[in-house]
């Protein structure tokens, strides 16, 4: 008998039926971007089809086709006339033990992080309330139609587990890692080199390229990771620069005044906060750094001819009295921008709100941002500060479905507004501005439904 043959079995047998593929039309006002808009509010990178239909075959995008042009027969049709259609939100930037701690009363950023965030985060040391509470992260973010993220987990090995755990139930595009913490943090949150080293590579090789789960190496930040920690991080992207597209890296830069100060005394070496990442060999195209506030000229060179990207988290900025983030000057460098929520520095998980507040920070530095720059910093420009962008974030052929369907208005105040509006922008623009989850009628993920008002398990 030839090798790897088998032996003919007794009676002859059919070959398996493959199953048919899942083949769903879902008509609507579908919205995506092309590409990034400029700053008018009439642009060629703007998609939008009334009443169009988004064609989704075994859970990636098949075609999208105008309202005259329906499919036949074969595809199973969803009427979601009246409703936009638009892509997952991306949050580059969030924190999943921090939803103990939204909405905490009264301090800064240093004094939030002692306060509120250190307990918040010891608590994962159970890894049953990491399990619960990475679940209810997740739908939560699902809930606010946010479908892929780039999370802060904390610095216990079996909460990231969980994390991405729960992430996979839904089969959700997560990037996420061990927080690293070695220094100027509580005892309960402190590791050493051995441990980071031990667990990261643990979590790198069980997770990295696992379905949809991508690894961020994570140091807080540099107040906390010592040098000899960063230089591990930097150790670590060039030891799995070919795995999958290579690591990711994620951590805080130049958020507050008083701690741009406080590594300017840590380290009096550096030209400045960004060039501590800088020496540790931390900045690269798969970087994404939070907040980036207080930087100048050569730091928004230096991020741009490394490739980094920044999360601008401006309702975390607002609540924190962080500061301004000057869009104008670092998107003019070149500089890849997303907007994140940063919760719970931000006071919600759903993108609306923070693009809306987005808006409210450019506009006290005599800045505008048009609802079309905004949508597509929570779409398809996320996906590309993530690296992403052949994947996520629009409607191409080809990407994975993930969207959500949103009411128009959810009030009689918010169909009202919508109602008067002249243009498209001026309609998308208010119902950006007034919309929030309430106006969430469906997600998708990977052409799947989200049963959104489905029960918690063991909650």
């Amino acid at each position: 008998m030839a090798r790897g043959r088998r032996a003919a079995p007794p009676a002859p047998i059919p070959p398996p039926m493959h199953d048919a593929p899942t083949l769903d039309a879902y008509q609507g006002d579908l919205l995506d971007f092309a590409a990034a808009p400029g700053t008018g509010v009439d642009d060629a990178a703007v998609r939008f089809r009334p009443d169009g239909w988004l064609l989704v075959r075994d859970g990636r995008i098949d075609a999208v086709r105008d309202a005259d042009d329906p499919p036949d027969a074969s595809w199973r049709r969803h009427d979601w006339r009246g409703h936009l259609l638009l892509p997952g939100f991306i949050d580059c930037h969030v924190h999943a033990p921090q939803l103990d701690v939204i909405a905490s009363y009264g301090t800064e950023l240093l004094d939030w992080l002692q306060r509120y965030t250190f307990p918040a985060e010891a608590r994962w040391a159970d890894t049953e309330h990491a399990r619960r509470s990475a679940r209810r992260f997740v739908r939560q973010l699902l809930a606010h139609g946010t479908t892929a993220a780039m999370v802060f987990p904390t610095v216990h090995r079996a909460g990231v587990d969980a994390l991405f755990d729960a992430a996979a139930e839904h089969g959700m595009a997560l990037v996420a890692g061990r927080v690293l913490m070695d220094r100027n943090c509580p005892d309960a949150l402190r590791d050493d080199a051995a441990a980071a080293e031990r667990d990261s590579v643990a979590l790198i090789e069980r997770w990295h390229g696992r379905g949809r789960a991508a690894y961020a190496l994570t140091p807080r930040f540099a107040a906390t990771s010592s040098d000899a920690q960063l230089a591990l991080c930097g150790e670590l992207l060039r030891a799995y620069a070919g795995a999958h597209g290579g690591l990711y890296l994620q951590t805080h830069l130049a958020e507050s005044r008083a701690e741009v100060d406080w590594i300017r005394a840590l380290h009096p070496q550096a030209r400045s906060y960004l060039d501590v990442y800088a020496r540790a060999g931390l900045l690269g195209a798969r970087s994404v750094f939070a907040h980036a506030i207080w930087l100048g000229a050569a730091d928004r060179a230096q991020l741009a001819a490394t490739g980094c990207a920044v999360a601008f988290s401006p309702s975390s900025n607002l609540f924190l009295g962080s500061g301004l983030f000057d869009w104008a000057t670092t998107a003019a460098a070149g500089v890849s921008i997303a907007v994140a929520s940063d919760v719970g520095g931000g006071t919600s998980l759903c993108q609306l709100r923070s693009a809306a507040d987005a808006y409210k920070v450019l506009a006290l530095q005599g800045q505008r941002l048009s609802a079309w720059r905004a949508l597509y910093a929570v779409t398809r420009g996320a996906a590309r500060a993530l690296r992403r962008d052949a994947e996520i974030g629009h409607f191409d052929p080809g990407a994975t479905a993930d969207f959500v369907v949103w009411s128009w208005a959810a009030d009689e105040l918010q169909q009202h507004r919508v109602a008067l509006a002249r243009s498209l922008h001026e309609r998308v623009f208010a119902w950006l501005t007034l919309a929030d989850q309430r106006n969430v009628a469906a997600v998708h993920v990977a052409g799947r439904r989200v049963a959104l008002d489905a029960p918690p398990r063991d909650d």
